[in-house]
């Protein structure tokens, strides 16, 4: 799959913010914290305790739920290519789900549409779709990866591309920006601050500010690695 071949409206740039189910491992019913405690038993080396490694909670998708889904497309226009952004966010998972599983099913439902993420493979995309099964709702046709082909697969990964078959590290969004020279906004938080802001400021919508942020991040990188011009930031719409 050729990045130049690839028509651009089709491919949907996603971003997820996560958090725990509960905000401490105390509020954990007695077996789901026995179950966390073996699913991080490789964290509680040097005689860490399961409650110094609960801040982990919210990349499990057993133990933790999805706040936000933000998703930008890009569209040609005769001024240039535009960015339209659009976010899923609420406190209750399963609707929000339900809302983003209509979208794709409605908008992104055929061979030709394509999900794209940075470490997406690996994240968001498995997370997006254990939650939907936990929740009972059934996949969409992109994210029903079951028996397909590796080709069949219509999944982007910008740190898979830019490993060019090298498997040894994660190279995050922030360094691959810094080095294509992509203006990144300065951000008054970090993914370590998301669970933070959300149970202790109640604050979704800095959240979803948070995550639009990096999907026009992933978006910018995206066309540089296809040596297109960037976005301006007047062609973005929220």
């Amino acid at each position: 799959m050729q990045l130049r071949k690839i028509s651009i409206e089709k491919i949907l740039f996603l971003d997820i913010e996560t958090v725990p189910q509960v905000y401490n491992f105390s509020e954990l019913d007695e077996k789901t914290a026995e179950l966390y405690t073996l699913k991080t038993k490789f964290l509680q080396k040097d005689g860490a305790t399961p409650e110094e490694v609960y801040e982990r909670a919210g990349v499990y998708a057993e133990f933790g739920k999805i706040v936000c889904i933000s998703c930008g497309i890009v569209t040609e226009r005769s001024r240039g290519k535009e960015i339209r952004m659009k976010s899923f966010a609420s406190d209750d998972e399963k609707q929000l789900l339900e809302d983003f599983a209509e979208m794709l099913n409605r908008h992104y439902n055929t061979p030709y549409h394509i999900l794209c993420g940075h470490n997406a493979k690996e994240f968001d995309f498995p997370f997006i779709g254990r939650r939907m099964l936990i929740h009972g709702i059934d996949l969409p046709g992109v994210l029903d990866i079951a028996g397909k082909k590796p080709w069949e697969v219509n999944h982007l990964d910008t740190m898979e591309l830019w490993k060019f078959g090298d498997y040894k590290h994660y190279t995050s969004m922030s360094l691959l920006c810094h080095i294509f020279n992509i203006p990144t906004p300065k951000d008054d938080i970090s993914g370590a601050d998301v669970a933070r802001v959300y149970y202790e400021e109640n604050d979704l919508e800095r959240i979803v500010t948070y995550c639009q942020k990096d999907v026009i991040a992933l978006i910018q990188l995206f066309l540089r690695f296809r040596n297109e011009p960037l976005v301006d930031e007047d062609n973005i719409v929220y």
